[in-house]
């Protein structure tokens, strides 16, 4: 109950920055890697749902760093950066 009296005690400001930082905090932990149910490589922490591949794919995409890479700097103006805060 000592928590729901501090809360209360806050103003809409307080709050709403609260709720900030710890979106903040959460979009800056580390990412994490499961196996799913279907055999998969899951991977938790881009955003609201895992990305979700088999090795086969995974592979794929890690032998194309480079090429990724490079299509990211050349079309970095065209991109948009998802906000870390």
């Amino acid at each position: 109950m000592a928590i729901l009296a501090d809360l209360t005690s806050k103003s809409p400001e307080e709050l709403i920055a609260m709720i900030h930082a710890m979106d903040a905090a959460k979009s800056t932990q580390r990412l994490t890697l499961k196996i799913n149910t279907k055999g998969g490589l899951s991977i938790y922490g881009m955003g609201r749902f895992p990305v979700s591949l088999y090795a086969s794919q995974w592979r794929r995409i890690l032998a194309e760093v480079g090429t990724i890479q490079a299509f990211l700097k050349a079309h970095a103006s065209e991109l948009t950066e998802k906000p870390s805060a």
